[in-house]
């Protein structure tokens, strides 16, 4: 690699999507301003993007059709992660870290599957490797949780993670919309892709979440180790009920220490988040993340979580912090994650709002309240309403084991006059 002259340092992007095009045109917008304010000049020295025929000149920089093309240029010194997915960018990441070439990436899915041997990897060559972009798009995150909270006891953190989910639900509550209607106009606008399910479905925030708890608790959580539901199941009427017991339903990624066990819980889920909570206010594509700490106390991050452009300017911020410790032979590092202990999710308890659709007759809500006691889950209210020829039952539990709750539901799917167990809503307290 060509030594560093001038404090100007020359950058390899790795992909030139929507993220990547921001990111370039933002350099080319901040370089005399960055310039002036960190001694530092940025400039864009080659792109690789899949068809190098068409974008012959990106402002500037050469356009290649390979990864390594980039990665292995000594005119580059920063190489900049923005194509998504696992390969190449994995192998990409580890060929520039191994050459000491600081790595700024985007990648969600990367990192919360293979993050811990990316950062032993960046920590061996002595250089960075930072993912602001990961997480929440525009919202500085990682670096308060690496940084500024590193000394702070979290107990958990929880947040609205997935701007898509968070768009759905709120045409649900405000408009009264269906799900499948609220996805279509999600899609419409650009929120969703013509594939939602990586966003509805909680895989998206399950990927943020694991990322988050391992910089939180310093260990090597995985999206496999993530309970993960979707809002599928979530009809207006459960949000409808939520409401009149004050409360909102947000599809939230929850991560839990006990310093007890020194165990983790991280889940994804639908959940009831009482209406005094600041995250019951957060509306359409806004993602926004709770740190709940001893000495801090609560600490609430808030704004826009995806986009070209909020994501470019996370990039831009690490990439200038990358940029100023190549120049001075410095590196964050995340430290040593050690193998995580994650608590089952069957061992956890909270208060859960349960949906049935029922057959319509005499002695029926006597049947179905004998299944709950049966399993020891205690009703604190009920609703009932006719639809057609059955009726609806909605139940909200007292706080109650998770492994209880789920084999009761499995036994209410097994009852002839249940004709349909809705989507269950946790509730989150205060």
């Amino acid at each position: 690699m060509e030594a560093v002259t001038a404090r100007t340092v020359g950058l390899g992007i790795l992909g030139h999507g929507t993220v990547g095009a921001a990111f370039v045109r933002l350099v080319q917008q901040q370089a005399d301003a960055i310039a002036a304010r960190s001694g530092i000049r940025l400039e864009v020295a080659k792109v690789a993007v899949r068809d190098a025929s068409r974008h012959a000149d990106v402002l500037g920089a050469v356009a290649v059709g390979d990864v390594d093309g980039v990665v292995g240029d000594p005119s580059v010194h920063l190489v900049v992660e923005l194509m998504g997915g696992i390969e190449p960018a994995r192998r990409a990441i580890l060929a520039a870290l191994a050459a000491g070439k600081p790595v700024v990436t985007a990648n969600k899915a990367l990192i919360a599957a293979h993050g811990a041997e990316l950062f032993a990897a960046a920590d061996a060559a002595g250089t960075d490797l930072l993912f602001e972009a990961a997480v929440c798009g525009g919202i500085p995150l990682i670096r308060p949780l690496r940084e500024s909270l590193r000394g702070e006891p979290i107990r958990r953190v929880l947040g609205i993670v997935n701007g898509t989910t968070n768009y759905i639900l709120t045409k649900m509550t405000e408009d009264g919309a269906a799900y499948a209607d609220a996805l279509a106009e999600a899609q419409r606008l650009g929120f969703a892709e013509a594939d939602p399910s990586a966003d509805v479905d909680g895989h998206d925030a399950a990927a943020k979440i694991a990322i988050i708890a391992s910089i939180a608790f310093g260990q090597s959580v995985t999206a496999s180790d993530v309970h993960t539901e979707g809002i599928s199941r979530v009809a207006p009427a459960d949000i409808a009920m939520a409401r009149r017991l004050g409360y909102e339903v947000k599809l939230l990624g929850v991560a839990e220490h006990d310093r007890g066990t020194h165990s983790v819980s991280v889940r994804v889920h639908p959940a009831m988040v009482p209406r005094t909570h600041p995250l019951a206010s957060v509306r359409d594509s806004f993602n926004a993340v709770v740190v709940d700490g001893d000495a801090a106390g609560s600490l609430m991050f808030y704004g826009r979580g995806a986009g070209g452009g909020p994501t470019a300017s996370s990039v831009l911020g690490d990439v200038i912090d990358a940029a100023i410790n190549l120049v001075r032979g410095a590196h964050a590092s995340i430290g040593a994650l050690v193998a995580p202990k994650v608590r089952p999710m069957s061992e956890l308890s909270c208060e859960y709002l349960i949906p049935l659709e029922v057959v319509d007759e005499p002695g029926v809500l006597h049947a179905v309240t004998g299944v709950f006691a049966h399993n020891a889950v205690s009703i604190r209210a009920a609703e009932q309403e006719g639809a057609g020829t059955g009726a609806r039952l909605v139940f909200l539990t007292h706080d109650a084991n998770e492994a209880a709750v789920q084999r009761c539901l499995a036994e209410l799917a097994g009852l002839d006059v249940v004709a349909h167990v809705g989507g269950i809503l946790r509730v989150i307290p205060e």
